[in-house]
């Protein structure tokens, strides 16, 4: 079965502007499904099998002439050989359209790409679900338990099972295809310790003394994390309030569901009671912010804010002339106290904007007090 993507119109454009187009995102978030569909009549080609693989690191040349053009190639950064001669092979079509390929590590694949294909690619990044492309009846708890991955919702997979298969399969290859991790038990305890952490400040020093490990093995396995599109830093937003921001960065995963599994979480009962409920909902609205950001094409910078006196906002972003403050919490009742840190913000500059995100239905749009449930919070993109 397949789910309509948000992002669909962004990467036709793409094809149409760009001889090939470049469409990133973690494993299984559906960009080969995604590319197979838009691309109905181009040839599909996967560097996971051994014997493409090995022609295209082998005989680049002879992969050409293979699959000259109108061409899927899914998971190139197995190949990185290909990037030069897909260069000099798109030059000589001079048509748009020509190469939809994928990946699922950002580093390696921007790398290659700012050293053969500057101008000539178009990228675009497919993270899991939005809210908006699943079923609207599930309830939020259900949600944060089972995560936005798409097969656990068109195969309707038992998300522990998932998750499972996720970590021990498709996370443990790809990290040992960047690093030699020898004691993967230490990894799986580090990515525990983390999971715990979604949505604070990183302390690399406190996560090293929890797991056991140096600081320069903690960023290390930080990088391979944020390489596999598991995790991302958000990072503070100081413009024009240096002397009082805190500039370290927050950490957050791109999917709650494996939160919930790495933090032991067993049923939607234990989501609705954990201590770290706000966190994975801060978790989930971050990612929803993303995705509206990645599937729309509109190319906003994301921030949090926070002071030396304790004030911050769970996002900062900028549009025009406006620099929008959001706080998010996790609530359903709409306090007084939601909007503190918000009213602070609006008075620091003429141009700033503050926006509650909460799990309540009333919604505000009056004056300086502007309140949206989470499912809406595309209405301030």
């Amino acid at each position: 079965m397949y789910i309509k993507r948000e992002i669909e119109k962004e990467v036709k454009t793409l094809a149409r502007e760009f001889p090939i187009v470049v469409l990133l995102g973690p494993r299984q978030s559906g960009k080969t499904t995604l590319s197979q569909h838009l691309f109905k009549n181009y040839k599909y080609v996967s560097l996971e099998d051994f014997d493409i693989r090995d022609l295209a690191k082998n005989d680049p040349r002879k992969f050409f002439e293979e699959f000259p053009n109108k061409v899927i190639i899914d998971e190139i950064q197995r190949a990185p050989k290909l990037f030069s001669y897909l260069q000099t092979h798109s030059d000589k079509l001079n048509k748009s359209g020509q190469f939809i390929i994928t990946g699922s590590q950002n580093y390696l694949l921007m790398k290659n790409i700012s050293q053969s294909l500057a101008g000539r690619v178009g990228i675009a990044t497919l993270l899991p679900f939005s809210y908006s492309e699943i079923n609207k009846k599930i309830g939020l708890d259900r949600i944060l338990y089972s995560g936005f991955y798409p097969r656990l919702h068109t195969r309707r997979i038992r998300p522990h099972n998932f998750y499972q298969s996720y970590v021990d399969t498709y996370l443990e290859r790809d990290i040992r295809s960047f690093a030699n991790i020898e004691q993967y038990d230490v990894f799986k305890k580090f990515l525990i310790a983390l999971s715990g952490r979604t949505g604070q400040i990183l302390n690399k020093t406190s996560l090293a003394a929890e797991c056991g490990i140096s600081r320069e093995t903690i960023s290390q396995w930080l990088n391979i994390l944020e390489i596999s599109y598991v995790i991302f830093r958000l990072p503070s937003f100081h413009k024009n309030y240096k002397k009082q921001i805190i500039k370290s960065s927050k950490i957050f995963f791109y999917d709650v569901g494996l939160v919930c599994y790495l933090l032991g979480i067993k049923s939607v009962e234990q989501v609705k009671n954990h201590y770290l409920r706000g966190n994975i909902f801060e978790t989930m609205v971050i990612n929803e912010f993303y995705k509206n950001n990645f599937n729309l094409g509109k190319g906003y910078n994301f921030y949090h804010w926070r002071d030396k006196k304790g004030r911050e906002l769970d996002l900062v972003f900028e549009k025009g002339m406006e620099k929008y403050g959001v706080e998010i919490k996790s609530g359903q009742t709409m306090r007084k106290d939601f909007f503190k840190n918000l009213q602070y913000w609006e008075k620091m500059d003429n141009n700033n904007k503050g926006v509650l995100i909460y799990d309540g239905e009333l919604e505000m749009t009056k004056g300086k007090k502007i309140a949206y449930n989470w499912r809406n919070l595309g209405k301030i993109l």
